[in-house]
């Protein structure tokens, strides 16, 4: 099948959240609010982790990358939703929106990759800690890091890469308050089965794939836990995972909620309201469930507080 530009199409309208009056000046402030505290909260742990020398480790070395990720994964969406609130025109253009999905798509299927290499990190810190060492040393999650970074960024420009190519009918709305895949593939002049089954099967694979591993590294964490003698031992081992687990349940609860589950069963509003909660909800609560239960990253908060007010 050849695919070719028929569509005339040179600009989207995005309907965000409709016509909300006076309560978009509240709207506003809040998500203002709350995309201010996710570049504060996730800027604030990779300095953290690049400044203080007791950070120097892979297990925080994720975590700066993930912390890196979601402010560019909220910034990818956030400064639209917050232009929608107050413009009358919410028009975007064809090549902005193809752009916009592009790093959309790309940084979601590498936090999947990256929550799949922490969860394989602690599962060999949990199940081979003799090993450990040698076996994640820093070539090596700097080439897993490195490898989640290429993947996802290679992976998303097949998918998205075919969009331009094909044909785009009126109207020319967008159900959503930024450019999503699945809102895309309604506007198709003619149903393309073959379009949507290569959508289907690479975000499985770049989703389900990574899910899996994180199942599976958590199976052989829990049979390991479990084998352990003391409830001291076993308590500290799951604490070692228990903020990785929490985030991954919070980022894949609210991706299978939004696309798994049918959207017969919400309301138009409700369902395009699910979005914000893993592109602007779900990114603030990443850095509090890992400072607020480490506690080397609070001391290391106080030392770089310190020091600062010392040079003032």
């Amino acid at each position: 099948m050849q695919w070719k530009k028929q569509t005339s199409i040179s600009q989207f309208i995005l309907l965000g959240f409709g016509n909300l009056n006076e309560a978009w000046i509240l709207l506003f402030a809040q998500f203002l609010v709350i995309y201010i505290l996710i570049l504060v909260g996730n800027n604030l742990t990779v300095v953290l982790v690049v400044a203080d020398q007791h950070l120097h480790t892979h297990m925080y070395f994720f975590l700066g990358n993930l912390s890196f990720l979601e402010t560019c994964y909220t910034s990818v969406t956030a400064p639209q939703l917050l232009a929608g609130f107050q413009e009358e025109d919410r028009t975007i253009f064809f090549r902005d929106c193809i752009t916009q999905l592009y790093f959309f798509r790309s940084l979601a299927c590498i936090e999947c990759f990256l929550l799949a290499v922490m969860a394989y990190d602690r599962y060999l810190a949990i199940c081979n800690p003799l090993s450990y060492k040698v076996m994640m040393n820093f070539r090596v999650y700097l080439q897993l890091v490195s490898a989640s970074w290429i993947t996802g960024f290679s992976a998303t420009a097949f998918v998205v890469g075919m969009v331009p190519q094909l044909s785009f009918c009126g109207p020319k709305e967008i159900n959503n308050f930024f450019c999503d895949m699945e809102e895309l593939l309604k506007l198709f002049c003619t149903k393309s089965s073959l379009a949507e089954i290569i959508v289907l099967v690479s975000c499985s694979l770049v989703s389900l794939v990574p899910f899996f591993l994180i199942v599976m590294s958590y199976i052989f964490i829990l049979s390991a836990i479990l084998r352990i003698a003391s409830s001291a031992g076993r308590q500290k081992a799951f604490s070692t995972c228990a903020s990785h687990l929490l985030v991954v349940s919070l980022y894949y609860g609210t991706i299978m909620i939004t696309y798994v589950t049918p959207s017969v069963q919400w309301s138009p509003s409700f369902h395009k309201s699910l979005p914000l909660m893993y592109t602007v909800i779900t990114p603030i609560f990443n850095p509090i469930i890992y400072s607020l239960r480490n506690k080397e990253v609070k001391e290391a908060f106080r030392k770089v507080m310190l020091q600062n007010l010392c040079m003032i």
